[in-house]
Formats: structure tokens, sequence, C-alpha cells
């Protein structure tokens, strides 16, 4: 099916759904999710679990994630019983390069720590799930469930969830909550450059707080792009 054919097919779905058609129909064996065991990512990867908890998932480890971040990680992976939990990381080189580059160009140090990483680890894949929501505004606030960019289709079965949803998504399930969301932090990226949002302000407000990025790129960019962006 071409990228069209699968938005008109399936565009409609949402939620557990749209994951199952995509993991046991149109993508069975090429498809992955992308998942930064962040503040809401439990709601997504439950969901996959009930599906298919050997479907792969990717996390990259920028090097400068939180700790509380980390032990979630292993704890989420546990508690729904993911059996494919991929940890992508940086090449010691792109490290070097990337070592305080958050300070002056937080666009390059997240083209090392995130882009081209996470780039090499889904080569291959022919689409990739993620968290992504229109409630987080920004860029996302026109998103659709079912994107197809540069060949690889985006799947984002959250798109149309609100705040209200995921909460009670939290609660019926009985997911555990990110140890840094008590803390006001509503999306979690690395800690030089997330801080907790105030009130009234939007879920990613607090990440690069004072500049006009919104995000890191790797929703952004196209695969293939100079050899890098997905």
């Amino acid at each position: 099916m071409s990228g069209i054919d699968i938005i008109k097919a399936y565009g409609h779905l949402g939620g557990k759904d749209l994951i199952a058609v995509m993991t046991r129909q149109v993508f069975a064996g090429r498809i992955a999710v992308t998942s930064s065991f962040g503040a809401e990512s439990a709601v997504l990867l439950d969901l996959v679990a009930q599906v298919d908890p050997s479907v792969p998932v990717i996390f990259l480890d920028t090097g400068e994630l939180f700790d509380e971040t980390l032990e979630y990680r292993y704890r989420l992976e546990r508690q729904l019983g993911l059996t494919d939990v991929r940890v992508v990381r940086p090449s010691s080189e792109d490290l070097s390069e990337a070592e305080d580059l958050w300070r002056t160009d937080h666009d390059r140090c997240c083209y090392l720590r995130k882009v081209l990483p996470l780039a090499r680890a889904t080569e291959g894949f022919a689409a990739l799930i993620d968290g992504r929501k229109q409630a987080h505004g920004f860029e996302r606030q026109d998103l659709s469930s079912i994107q197809v960019v540069g060949g690889v289709a985006k799947i984002s079965p959250l798109a149309n969830w609100g705040e209200d949803e995921v909460q009670k998504a939290f609660k019926a399930r009985g997911l555990p909550v990110h140890p840094l969301v008590e803390q006001g932090y509503r999306s979690i990226g690395c800690w030089p450059c997330t801080r907790p949002t105030l009130p009234g302000e939007s879920a990613r407000a607090g990440r690069w707080a004072g500049s006009a990025k919104t995000e890191c790129g790797i929703h952004t960019l196209v695969l293939g792009q100079d050899g890098a962006g997905i």
C-alpha cells in the first residue's frame, strides 16, 4: 500500500486499534516504537504491550538524561512485560563533539545526541510509532495519526488524546508515574534543557525554555536527509 492508501484506510483509527492494525497487518515485522520513557510514555507503551509486548521499543539514551528517567525505563519495562527494549546511544565521536554543546548550540547538540543515533537505530524499519499529541501544542497542534515522511510511516496513536484521557489511562491501568512529574515536569528530556512548567503553560514549554526551539529534530527532519533525520 502507498502512504496515501494507508492514511485513507486507517487514518480514522487511534489508540490500541491503530497499533494493532499497524503491527499485525500493515507493517508486521517492520515497525518499531520510539519512546523517551518520559512523563506520558507509559500510556503508549502500555497499549503496545497489550497488543504485542515483543514489538521493538527504541530508547535513546543521550548521555544527559535524568537518573529518574533511566530508573523509570527499567520499572516500565518490567511492569509492562516489554521484551525488546533497545537502548541506543550516540557514538563516542559524537559525544566528544557534543560534550558542552547544549550551552551554545541546542540544535547541533540534539543532532549529535539524538537525531544521528536514532536514525542509525531505525534504519530498515518501514514505520515508527511515537507518543506525540496535538495537545502538546507548537508544531504538533495539527498532528495527524498517520504521516508518511521520506518513505517512513510515522504512527501517532495518541494524536487526538487530551490530558484528561491520558490521566484516565494512567489510573485505569495502574500505570506508574514518572518520578519527576510530581515536581512539575510535564515533558521530560535531557536535564540541561528541561525545566518544570509553570501554571497555564503548555506541556512542552519547559523544553529549551527561553529559546524558540520546541522540537529536538527526531520528529521534524526527513529520514535520509543529510543521512540522518527521522
